[in-house]
C-alpha cells in the first residue's frame, strides 16, 4: 500500500516526498498550485475507498450545520503518522492518518473535523492573508521609519545611543505580535464554532474536549515558560479551560457514537494499522488472542503484504464470510490478487466490490488495471469505461489517467493516450510535462474536436503564481 514508488498504484496509495506539517489542529495562509482540487506538491497522500468514504460521512453533518454542503469540502489523508489536521484553503480538510489511528472513538476526530470547518465557515484563511498583507505593509513603513531615523542620527552631532539595530527590530516584532494575536484569536473562533457545529447535529463536544485535552497535556511541558504572546495557538491551559466551558454546555456532552459507526471506525483503523506497521507491531496491537474482526482484518492486510499469500487468502476469505456485504473486504481480496500477479482472478472480487460500495472510484481504477493486465478480449474497452466513469466521479485520481492512456495504447488510439497522460502530469501538477504532451495531443485531434480543445486548455495553462504563507 505504501511505498515511494511511484509505480504499483494501490487504493491505499503512495507515499511520496515528506513535507514539514504544521502544529495540530493549524492553518496556513498561502495558495495552492491550480487546478483548484490539485494538492501541493510532494505531500504523501493517502487514497482508500472505505476510510474516505467514513470521513464523507462523518463531515456531512457539521458542513450542513456551517452552511457549507454545497462547496464540495473534502477531507484528504496524509501520510503521517503524527496526530495532526489543518486547512490551506476553503475546498480541504487535511487530516493525518495519525490521528485517525490514534482516535478511539468516531467522537473524537469528528470533534477535529469540526473545529477544522470552523477555520473555514469563518473565513480564517482569507483574513489571514488580509492581515499578513497589512501586516507587511506596515512592517516596510516601520522598516522605513527606522532606517531613517537612523540616517537622521547618523547626521546629528550626538548620534543614536544604544543599539542602532532595536529601531529596525522593534516594528518587526510588534507586526509579529499582532499576526499572532490574529492567529490565536481565530483559533478561539474555531474551537467555539466546532461546538457549534457538533450541537447542532446533536453530537457530543466531548470528544473534541478530550482530543484537544490530550494535545494540550502533551504541549504542557513545551509550552512551559514560552511567552503567550509569540504563540500561534492560545496558550494549552487557558485554551482548554475556554473550551471546556463552551463543551459542556451541550445538552449532547454525554452522548456517545452507535455501536454500528463505532464498529466501522474500528475496522478503518485497524485497516490504517495492518497497512502502515511492520507485522510484529500489528500482531503486538492485534494478537492471536484477539478474534474481533478489527483485529483480524489488520492480520490479514499484515499477512497479504508481509506473509504467505496462501494464508493471506484464507484471512481474508473468513472475513468475507463474516460480512459478504462488505465492499472493502471484497476490495482487498481483489487487491491482494492484483498485486500477487493474478490479475485474472482479481476482476471478479473488485466487480463484487463496485456493486457494494457507495463511492467505488478508487475500485473501478483498481479494476480497469486488473483488466488491462489480464488482457482479456474486450478488456480494454471495459477499462476505459470504469476509468471514464470513475474519473468524472473524482478528477483527482491521477493513476486513472494512467491507465486511461494504457487502454487507449493497447488499442491503438494514440491522440486519446497522449491526452489522458497529460491530464494525468496535470492532476500531479506537472506542468511542463502536462503541457509538452498537451501539445503533442493536439496535433493528432482534429481542430475543435473535444480532445483538441482538452489539449489545448492544458497546453496554454499557466500556474498562478503562489503567495508566501506562514
Amino acid at each position: 500500500m505504501m511505498q515511494a514508488r511511484p509505480v504499483k498504484r494501490r487504493p491505499l496509495l503512495r507515499a511520496s516526498r515528506p513535507v514539514a506539517l504544521m502544529t495540530a489542529f493549524a492553518f496556513v495562509a498561502g495558495s495552492v498550485p491550480a487546478p483548484a482540487q490539485s494538492v501541493p506538491k510532494g505531500m504523501p497522500l493517502i487514497r482508500d475507498s472505505e476510510t474516505e468514504q467514513l470521513l464523507r460521512e462523518y463531515t456531512q453533518p457539521i458542513l450542513r450545520a456551517a452552511g457549507l454542503a454545497q462547496q464540495n469540502i473534502r477531507v484528504v489523508i496524509i501520510n503521517d503518522r503524527t496526530f495532526n489536521a489543518f486547512v490551506i484553503d476553503a475546498k480541504r480538510i487535511f487530516v493525518n492518518a495519525g490521528a485517525l489511528m490514534q482516535a478511539e472513538s468516531p467522537n473524537q476526530i469528528i470533534g477535529v473535523l469540526a473545529h477544522e470547518t470552523g477555520h473555514i465557515a469563518g473565513g480564517h484563511l482569507s483574513k489571514l492573508r488580509a492581515e499578513l498583507a497589512n501586516a507587511q505593509t506596515a512592517m516596510i513603513l516601520g522598516m522605513l521609519l527606522g532606517v531613517g531615523a537612523l540616517v537622521a542620527g547618523a547626521r546629528s552631532n550626538g548620534g543614536i545611543g544604544g543599539n542602532p539595530g532595536i529601531a529596525l527590530l522593534a516594528p518587526q516584532s510588534m507586526v509579529m505580535h499582532s499576526v499572532l494575536a490574529y492567529q490565536r484569536a481565530q483559533e478561539e473562533q474555531a474551537d467555539r464554532a466546532g461546538v457549534k457545529f457538533l450541537t447542532a447535529t446533536g453530537q457530543s463536544t466531548k470528544g473534541m474536549y478530550d482530543t484537544f485535552k490530550r494535545f494540550a497535556n502533551d504541549t504542557l511541558f513545551s509550552a512551559h515558560g514560552a511567552n503567550p504572546y509569540l504563540q500561534s495557538h492560545p496558550m494549552p491551559t487557558e485554551r482548554m479551560a475556554a473550551l471546556e466551558g463552551v463543551a459542556r454546555t451541550s445538552p449532547y456532552w454525554a452522548k456517545t457514537d452507535s455501536a454500528e459507526l463505532q464498529a466501522r471506525h474500528d475496522l478503518m483503523r485497524a485497516k490504517l494499522y495492518g497497512f502502515l506497521d511492520r507485522p510484529d507491531a500489528v500482531y503486538r496491537r492485534y494478537p492471536l488472542t484477539d478474534t474481533s474482526l478489527p483485529a483480524r482484518y489488520a492480520r490479514a492486510i499484515s499477512a497479504y503484504r508481509h506473509g504467505d499469500m496462501r494464508d493471506a487468502m484464507a484471512q481474508i476469505d473468513s472475513l468475507i464470510q463474516a460480512q459478504p456485504n462488505n465492499p472493502y473486504f471484497h476490495e482487498l481480496k481483489g487487491q491482494a490478487l492484483l498485486e500477487g500477479g493474478r490479475a485474472h482472478d482479481a476482476i471478479a472480487p473488485l466487480r463484487r466490490a463496485i456493486v457494494l460500495a457507495p463511492s467505488p472510484a478508487l475500485m473501478q481504477v483498481m479494476l480497469a488495471q486488473a483488466l488491462i493486465a489480464a488482457k482479456q478480449p474486450g478488456g480494454a474497452d471495459e477499462a476505459i469505461t470504469d476509468l471514464r466513469t470513475a474519473l468524472a466521479r473524482d478528477p483527482d485520481i491521477s493513476d486513472g489517467y494512467d491507465y486511461l492512456a494504457m487502454a487507449y495504447g493497447s488499442k491503438g488510439d494514440i491522440a486519446q493516450a497522449d491526452l489522458a497522460s497529460a491530464q494525468a502530469a496535470f492532476t500531479r501538477g506537472d506542468w511542463p510535462t502536462a503541457r509538452q504532451l498537451a501539445a503533442r495531443a493536439k496535433t493528432r485531434f482534429p481542430v475543435g474536436a473535444p480532445g483538441w480543445v482538452k489539449a489545448d486548455d492544458i497546453a496554454s495553462f499557466k500556474p498562478p503564481r503562489r503567495n508566501s504563507g506562514l
